[in-house]
């Protein structure tokens, strides 16, 4: 159920919005977790945000960015420097804004794969929702790799029975192929109306995702791939309190390289805290 300055929120009342903007809003809704907004605007931007998260994942599908491993992974060099470990270094001088739209603008230039590509999505919609000049204040250096994404995304991970559209779903394969292990699983970003998008695998149902996994899995494999119920998102709440503009104050975050393809969000906070026990 959605919550606005503490009230509950009619939104037959008061609201305009699009046929997805009804979908997002309808789901929120239907489910018993609260979603809180303090104000309209923040919920607005929320909305939006979504909206432009899979707008954003839809012109990914339409681009001619390719799916690839690490090792395999490509860049704009006028944007971008990529490192040994596969991944996107914004250059000095470039506004972050300007890179994140040459990726969708060049798209035949990039190949990366799938987490990467929930990453560029996520950014991407909140370029497309805040703006430049707040997104440059905010994100001013970015790094593209895997999961890894600036602290003031506040991207975060949960268990739970539903989604949003906008969030991002973990199509789990645990017996994939050793052969291919980047197929251990797929990123995808919920489209709504039961459709997904995954870096490589097109727009599909949930259906047509784990068929795509089943078909490699190892030769005595006796368990399906399966929609787990992990949820990735960001925090939207708080990148409406920045949408604004101002100054930030940053720090560092530490990235752990860990050339494993297809990983969920959950996977790469282990991964992290493994890296940083002493």
């Amino acid at each position: 159920m959605i919550q606005v300055a503490g009230r509950p929120f009619q939104s037959s009342n008061y609201w305009n919005t699009d046929e997805v903007g009804k979908v997002i809003i309808e789901a929120m809704q239907e489910t018993q977790e609260l979603y809180s907004f303090s104000s309209e605007r923040e919920l607005s931007f929320v909305i939006k945000a979504r909206k432009n998260i899979i707008l954003s994942a839809r012109q990914m599908d339409q681009g001619e960015s390719s799916f690839a491993t690490f090792k395999g992974s490509r860049c704009n060099p006028e944007y971008w420097t990529l490192t040994e470990s596969g991944g996107f270094l914004l250059k000095p001088q470039v506004p972050p804004s300007d890179a994140i739209f040459d990726i969708f603008k060049n798209s035949d230039l990039y190949k990366f794969e799938c987490a990467t590509a929930c990453v560029i999505n996520f950014y991407h919609g909140i370029l497309l929702t805040m703006g430049s000049l707040s997104f440059n204040t905010l994100f001013p250096r970015l790094y593209l790799y895997s999961w890894y994404t600036d602290e003031d995304l506040g991207l975060y991970s949960f268990y739970a029975d539903h989604f949003i559209p906008g969030d991002v779903v973990y199509f789990n394969n645990p017996e994939f192929d050793p052969g291919t292990p980047w197929l251990r699983g797929i990123n995808a970003i919920a489209m709504g109306n039961g459709r997904f998008f995954g870096h490589g695998f097109s727009i599909r149902t949930a259906n047509q995702m784990i068929e795509a996994l089943n078909r490699n899995r190892k030769p005595d494999s006796q368990q399906s791939a399966y929609l787990a119920s992990l949820i990735t998102r960001p925090s939207f709440n708080q990148l409406a309190n920045f949408s604004g503009g101002g100054r930030v104050h940053k720090r560092a975050s530490f990235v752990v390289h860990h050339n494993k393809d297809s990983i969920s969000y959950m996977t790469y906070l282990f991964e992290l805290s493994y890296t940083l026990t002493p």
